[in-house]
C-alpha cells in the first residue's frame, strides 16, 4: 500500500520505544519480587500519578446518568469557555473573552487545528531544541518544516528574542514555544517571552505557546501565561492548554486553546469537520476543576509536584548526574549523562538492565544534546522516587 510522502517527515516517538523494552523486562524475572527480582520503576512517561478528584467523577457519572452525552457546539460547551475564562482571571489576573477559547479533544488537537490553519508547505516554524516531538510533527503533519534551534543551559533551553531575530529568512511563518517545557521543565522569563513576541510580530508572523504545563509552575518569576503581556501583545498570541496535566484527566482526552478572534472562524470550520466536538462527557466533567473543593486539591498536588522535584534534583546532582537548570514547572528533569556515557540511549537502556529504572533518552527531543541528556519524570510517589535514586546511586557509585 501507498503511503503519504508526509509520514516521511516524521519520526519514530521514541520514548515509547523505550516505553515498549521497559515493559518487557518489567514482565521478566529479573523484575519479579517472587523471583528475588526488583520490580521496574518507570520515570520515563510524562503522566501525573494522581487522576481526577472526586468532583471531576461525580459529575461525569451524573452526566451518564442523566444522558447528557449529546455533542456540543464545535468550539466547545459555553459553561465551560466561561469556567475557563475565570480560572484566568482568578489564577493570572488577566481578562481573557470567553469567546476566544475553543475547546478541543486533547491539546494535540489544538496543536493540529492551530498548524492547519496556519502553516504550509514551503513555511518554517522556529522551535528551541530540545523540545517536545510531537510539537514539530504537528508542524510536519501541516506540510510545513520544524526549523529547531540549539538552546543550551545558559538559555534554560529556551529561545530567546535574539536567536529568534537571527534565525528568521523569508520563509520562517512563525515560533512555536513550550513554557514550561517539556522535557526540561524550564518556562521562559515574562521580559524575554514579550521580547519574542514583538520581534514576530514585527515581522509578521504568529507566535504559538503551548502552556500545557503552565498550573504547574513553582517559581512566581515564570508562572505567567503569555496571555498576560502588555501593549496588546497577548492579543495576538495562541496559547495551546491542557486538563491533563494540573488538572488530572490525561485520559479525558481535553484541552483547549485561546485564540486572536481573526482566526476563530478558520479554527471552528477545521474543528466542524476533523473531530466534529471534545468529548460531552468530558466537558462537562470539567466543569468541576474549577469548584473551590477542586482547586484546593490541585494546589495540593502542585505542592506534592514541587517538594519530589527538590529531592530529585540535588539527589541527581549528588550522584553526577547533573540537571544545569532547575525546573521551575512539570515535572521533569533534565540530567546531563555525559559522565557515565557518551550515548544517552545507551545509558537508559543500561540503567533499565542494571537498576530497573525506565528513564527517556534524548533523542526524541532534538539532536543538538540529544546524546548528552535524559530526561526523568518525576509525576510518580515520593517512595517509588526515593527507591529509583538509590538504586541509580548504588549503579553509578
Amino acid at each position: 500500500m501507498r503511503l503519504a510522502s508526509r509520514l516521511d517527515h516524521i519520526e519514530p516517538f521514541y520514548v515509547m520505544e523505550c516505553a515498549k523494552a521497559a515493559e518487557a523486562l518489567a514482565a521478566s524475572p529479573a523484575c519479579d519480587p517472587g523471583a528475588g527480582g526488583e520490580p521496574m520503576i518507570f520515570l520515563n512517561i510524562g503522566e501525573p500519578d494522581f487522576t481526577a478528584p472526586p468532583l471531576v467523577t461525580e459529575a461525569a457519572t451524573r452526566c451518564l446518568a442523566d444522558g447528557r452525552t449529546q455533542y456540543t457546539h464545535a468550539t466547545g460547551d459555553p459553561a465551560l469557555r466561561e469556567a475557563i475564562a475565570g480560572w484566568y482571571a482568578a489564577r493570572f489576573g488577566v481578562a481573557v473573552d470567553p469567546a476566544r477559547i475553543v475547546v478541543t479533544a486533547g491539546a494535540s488537537a489544538a496543536l493540529q487545528l492551530a498548524c492547519l490553519a496556519l502553516f504550509e508547505p514551503g513555511d518554517e516554524v522556529l522551535m528551541p531544541d530540545p523540545s517536545y516531538p510531537c510539537n514539530r510533527h504537528f508542524v510536519a503533519a501541516a506540510g510545513a518544516a520544524a526549523r529547531l534551534l540549539p538552546a543550551g543551559p545558559g538559555a534554560r533551553f529556551q529561545l530567546d528574542a535574539a536567536s529568534v531575530e537571527a534565525a528568521w529568512t523569508p520563509a520562517t511563518r512563525g515560533v512555536l514555544l513550550a513554557s514550561p517545557s517539556n522535557p526540561t521543565g524550564t518556562s521562559i522569563a515574562r521580559a524575554e517571552m514579550a521580547a519574542i513576541a514583538a520581534a514576530v510580530r514585527a515581522r509578521g508572523g504568529v507566535t504559538i505557546v503551548d502552556e500545557i504545563y503552565l498550573g504547574l509552575s513553582y517559581d512566581e518569576a515564570y508562572g505567567h501565561t503569555a496571555l498576560e503581556l502588555g501593549d496588546g501583545l497577548g492579543d495576538d498570541i495562541i496559547s495551546i492548554n491542557s486538563f491533563s496535566k494540573y488538572f488530572s484527566m490525561t485520559g479525558w482526552r481535553l484541552g483547549w486553546m485561546v485564540l486572536p478572534p481573526a482566526l476563530l472562524p478558520a479554527v471552528e470550520k477545521l474543528a466542524q469537520n476533523l473531530y466534529i466536538c471534545a468529548s460531552s462527557i468530558a466537558q462537562r466533567a470539567a466543569l468541576a476543576c474549577f469548584e473551590p473543593e477542586s482547586i484546593a486539591e490541585y494546589e495540593r498536588r502542585r505542592a506534592a509536584f514541587r517538594a519530589r522535584r527538590d529531592l530529585v534534583v540535588p539527589a541527581l546532582d549528588r550522584i553526577g548526574l547533573t540537571v544545569p537548570v532547575l525546573p521551575d514547572g512539570a515535572f521533569y528533569a533534565w540530567a546531563d549523562v555525559s559522565r557515565f556515557s557518551a550515548r544517552s540511549w545507551d545509558f537508559a537502556f543500561e540503567m533499565m538492565q542494571r537498576a530497573h529504572v525506565a528513564l527517556t533518552p534524548g533523542r526524541d527531543f532534538g539532536p543538538a544534546a540529544a546524546d548528552r541528556y535524559c530526561r526523568l519524570s518525576f509525576a510518580t510517589s515520593t517512595p517509588r522516587l526515593e527507591e529509583a535514586l538509590a538504586r541509580l546511586a548504588r549503579e553509578l557509585g
